[in-house]
């Protein structure tokens, strides 16, 4: 099992109805996707004030490697890029193996 964390921090033009149609295409990502498991959208609610600006993340589980493989590519997660890119100031990505 493989986890996908992106960090998100939007451009700060980027309208409310941007974010909600770039988290509609994410959380229908496992049913288009081989190999994608879950996808969880969030936005950042600490009240430590650490978040340096970044205020979304997506948590996404691929069943295995292979599942990750078949994401990277897939034209969904071009259509995913396409909406992201224009809106998008910054962005970490962390993927890590759960042992």
């Amino acid at each position: 099992m493989i986890r996908h964390i992106l960090l998100i921090k939007f451009k700060n033009e980027t309208l409310l109805e941007q974010i909600q149609e770039l988290m509609d295409l994410f959380v229908a990502i496992p049913s288009k996707v081989e190999g994608v498991e879950s996808v969880e959208w969030g936005k950042n609610n600490s009240p430590e004030g650490k978040n340096k600006d970044y205020t979304h993340s997506v948590f996404m589980t691929f069943v295995d490697e292979q599942g990750r493989q078949n994401y990277l590519p897939h034209p969904e997660h071009d259509a995913l890029k396409a909406v992201f890119r224009p809106i998008l100031e910054d962005i970490i990505v962390f993927d890590y193996a759960v042992v």
